[in-house]
């Protein structure tokens, strides 16, 4: 049975309802009381739409431009999944001139497809790719609301916070990574008042589910010999080589990290100049740590004189690097799931961590757009970043400025 919390009785007449609902929102647009027969799922983001500062009668923002878009998108997790979403979805947009969209996990738009007269009429209120629809940005809306509670959501007309949205009614439910859980983004119908039924909210749901099921039957060991490494946000990195997977010591994630590095391979002296910041330390220990290493990898895939990964590598802090070196900011930071290997003081994964943060934040401030540096400030490793605080403030609208000021003359005063 359909959750009432988050979709429309069967028997809601559209257009005693409509009414109702743009008196509530008169209301609470007006004076912040909170009148029946708005849903909970409604009023606390209605609530959440006013702290966040969203203007009743503002616009979703375009965040992602043409030259970010399309390779952030194809590298999105969610891309595997759109032949099934299409596949279920695009005849049921089509026959009832509605849109399928999905968005990422911060609510930016990646895919709207569907009846030509229904997109130019939804570009009028930038329900388009590349925007943003979250809710601090847009308001009360089906796909950002879902995203924002983690439960599949419909919003009818006048539910919708932002004015010129409430000529629509849309259901969306968010789309999970099978294995970790995480949100990953949310699919999406948006179109007229004949979406106002429990089956609309059913149907995307069951979308939502067929496209995890996808995701989780797609992951597959990597092809043609290459090796994933991913050392981004771990203090031990994961590796995955012929179908088995490694989850490497310290020491043994720092070797390959560096390793992944210099594909020509590096001798026993240079190795240990790289990974050892104490001089003392003897060529005896590296060979015994190498020693480990191999019988835990093969000699095949790490051969000695000198020492190198046999095979392709395919590092997630590489594919940050080969983001940014091709000017997308947005899929670089998608990418970036943390530091890497945070905790490391092996000279050569210093130089490297520092190096990449270094060109991911000056890229995003560079940028000047507010929702990535909001991603990076509000993240773990960038929330004592000043120089992000400073450049979001200057980023976003004035009425939103005095708390992230704030937050800037604290971190300056603590860092003095």
């Amino acid at each position: 049975m359909t959750d009432p919390w988050v979709a429309l009785a069967a028997d809601t007449d559209p257009g005693e309802r409509l009414g109702q609902l743009r008196h509530a929102h008169e209301v609470f647009t007006t004076d912040g009381r909170l009148e029946q027969p708005v849903r909970p799922v409604v009023g606390e983001s209605w609530r959440r739409s006013v702290r966040a500062r969203v203007s009743p009668d503002g616009v979703a923002l375009v965040e992602l431009g043409a030259d970010d878009l399309g390779p952030y998108r194809d590298g999105h997790p969610l891309a595997p999944a759109m032949p099934v979403i299409r596949e279920l979805m695009s005849a049921y947009a089509m026959d009832g001139e509605h849109l399928l969209a999905v968005c990422d996990a911060h609510g930016r738009l990646l895919w709207v497809e569907g009846h030509a007269s229904t997109r130019q009429a939804a570009d009028r209120m930038n329900f388009v790719e590349g925007a943003c629809w979250a809710e601090s940005v847009a308001g009360t809306n089906a796909p950002g609301t879902a995203i924002a509670v983690d439960r599949p959501v419909q919003v009818f007309a006048a539910e919708h916070f932002l004015r010129p949205v409430q000529q629509w009614t849309c259901a969306a439910a968010p789309l999970h990574d099978p294995h970790t859980g995480r949100v990953l983004g949310a699919v999406d119908i948006t179109g007229g008042h004949r979406l106002a039924h429990p089956h609309s909210l059913a149907f995307v749901q069951a979308v939502a589910r067929a496209a995890e099921s996808q995701l989780a039957l797609g992951t597959r060991p990597p092809d043609g010999g290459t090796v994933q490494l991913s050392a981004l946000g771990r203090e031990e990195a994961l590796l995955v080589a012929g179908g088995r997977r490694f989850r490497l010591s310290r020491r043994h994630s720092e070797i390959l990290v560096t390793l992944a590095r210099h594909p020509e391979g590096l001798g026993g002296d240079e190795l240990l100049v790289e990974l050892y910041e104490d001089s003392s330390v003897t060529p005896v220990t590296l060979r015994a740590e190498l020693s480990r290493l191999r019988r835990l990898l093969g000699p095949e895939l790490l051969p000695s004189r000198p020492y190198r990964l046999a095979a392709p590598v395919d590092a997630d802090f590489d594919m940050v690097a080969r983001r940014l070196a091709s000017g997308a900011v947005a899929a670089a930071l998608s990418a970036y799931t943390g530091p890497l290997l945070p905790g490391s003081q092996a000279p050569s994964v210093v130089r490297l961590r520092g190096r990449l943060d270094g060109q991911l934040r000056v890229a995003l401030i560079a940028r000047a757009d507010p929702g990535l540096l909001a991603d990076w400030a509000y993240s773990p490793w960038g929330e004592d970043d000043l120089q992000a605080w400073r450049a979001l403030a200057a980023a976003v609208p004035a009425g939103q400025r005095p708390a992230l000021l704030a937050r800037a003359r604290a971190l300056d005063a603590e860092q003095r």
